[in-house]
């Protein structure tokens, strides 16, 4: 036994030792694909020019590399770049030109049934799926510029998609003018971090049945819909951003069905509505920033153990709505601007509770062609009796120790510099943000 444990990596460094380094250049003699069979396990080939060759099928572990304007153009026939072997790096490649299909996925780069998998600084153009990962476990997608067509988005998929994978990393890749810009279905125990999805034609991300997944620090703005997460659980959303997401079905942040979720120091700006948040239980909602959206947040009545601590609200139309009665779900130590209790005793606590649904608020979620008279003089004098009066709002929901001053934590993005109103009654009453 101790034997074969020296002989295996043995076995390895000779094939490593072995390995070699081809170089192709497009339009000279031969093709990729004779010089793919002729490569041997571990060996390097760098591409340079233009390879048109139809569907490029890589079946063995080896780095395929792009060299001086290294393109590989599938010319509208099936599939572009397919990986079937283990531990492949695909780097540096333009990739362009899959064929449109309403009845086949076909990508870019189709990654399918393997495992050790490395996509990286590659540029993918106007491709139907662009990257598409399928049954792969122990991926990296990193650094890869995604680009639909703006002209024709309807013809366009997805541009990061995966579909039954574990442990994948997606970071730093830019995705735009596509339908979603990363869409995951039954994919857990992986990280999507420092992304940025923008001008997509749905979603900006969006996954269903996908736990254990953590998301950070990515970047979504102006697209379709916003941000969709749906029947999963055990997921962390930390320090992204949800940006001018707008229409009357689109979200910073839908949450449906989502058990065991932390939101924490995500920042949500210039929204129709910051958070949807339906049917979900045991999610912790904290230090997140809710700037100039129409609804803050939405929770509805079917949502249990929900937790909102050390939030801010500024400048939002509606703070807090709801659909119904709202049980064992707590606020507790959050910002709201429109707060106009006292701090006798200086503690950075307000004194007296704060009910951030209103009357009003409610007769909207009820009624929504009452939103026009959202910035009339009967809102703002009941607004006023609110104050006098808390009883006529709902009970259920309070935040018993408002912050006085926003907490340390909150932080004013860049894209909502332009959203600043010296009017104090339009402040609250924002509708430019809201629905048609």
């Amino acid at each position: 036994m101790r034997r074969a444990c020296i002989i295996v990596p043995l076995l390895l460094m000779a094939v490593v030792s072995q390995a070699r380094s081809w170089t192709f250049h497009a339009g000279r003699a031969g093709t990729l694909k004779e010089v793919l069979a002729l490569a041997a396990v571990g060996d390097t080939i760098v591409v340079h020019g233009t390879v048109q060759e139809g569907t490029v099928v890589i079946d063995r572990p080896l780095t395929l590399i792009g060299g001086k304007d290294a393109v590989i153009d599938g010319q509208g026939v099936g599939e572009v770049l397919v990986v079937e072997a283990d531990d492949v790096t695909v780097r540096g490649l333009t990739i362009r030109g899959p064929q449109h299909s309403n009845l086949h996925d076909l990508a870019g780069i189709k990654v399918r049934s393997c495992r050790g998998a490395t996509i990286a600084d590659n540029t993918l153009e106007r491709c139907f799926f662009a990257i598409y990962l399928s049954n792969v476990r122990d991926a990296i997608v990193e650094r890869n510029a995604v680009t639909g067509d703006p002209a024709d988005m309807d013809r366009m998929a997805n541009g990061i998609h995966l579909w039954k994978c574990d442990h994948i990393v997606i970071r730093h890749n830019t995705v735009q003018h596509h339908r979603d810009g990363i869409y995951l279905e039954f994919v857990t125990d992986s990280h999507i971090a420092h992304n940025t999805t923008m001008h997509n034609e749905r979603y900006g991300l969006h996954f269903m049945f996908s736990h254990r997944d953590t998301y950070t620090d990515n970047h979504f703005e102006d697209n379709g819909a916003g941000v969709a997460v749906m029947f999963s659980k055990e997921i962390e959303m930390r320090r992204n951003a949800f940006l001018a997401n707008r229409g009357a079905s689109a979200y910073g942040l839908l949450l449906k069905e989502i058990n065991d979720a932390t939101i924490a120091d995500n920042r949500f700006a210039d929204n129709t509505t910051g958070i949807m948040v339906d049917g979900c239980n045991r999610m912790r909602v904290t230090d997140n920033l809710f700037r100039a959206n129409g609804w803050a947040l939405r929770l509805f009545a079917n949502a249990f153990d929900c937790s909102l601590e050390r939030n801010t609200f500024s400048g939002n139309t509606f703070d807090l709505s709801t659909n119904g009665q709202l049980r064992n779900n707590t606020l507790n130590g959050n910002y709201w601007d429109r707060y106009t209790g006292y701090d006798l005793d200086r503690d950075g606590h307000g004194d007296v509770p704060h009910r951030p649904l209103g009357f009003f608020t409610l007769l909207v979620e009820r009624m929504p062609y009452a939103l026009v008279f959202s910035r009339s003089l009967f809102v703002s004098l009941l607004d006023r009796a609110e104050r006098l009066i808390p009883s006529l709002g709902p009970e259920a929901m309070k935040d018993e120790r408002p912050l006085m001053r926003p907490p340390g934590t909150a932080r004013e993005p860049a894209a909502c510099a332009r959203s600043v109103w010296t009017d104090p009654y339009a402040r609250h009453h924002r509708t430019d943000v809201l629905p048609a």
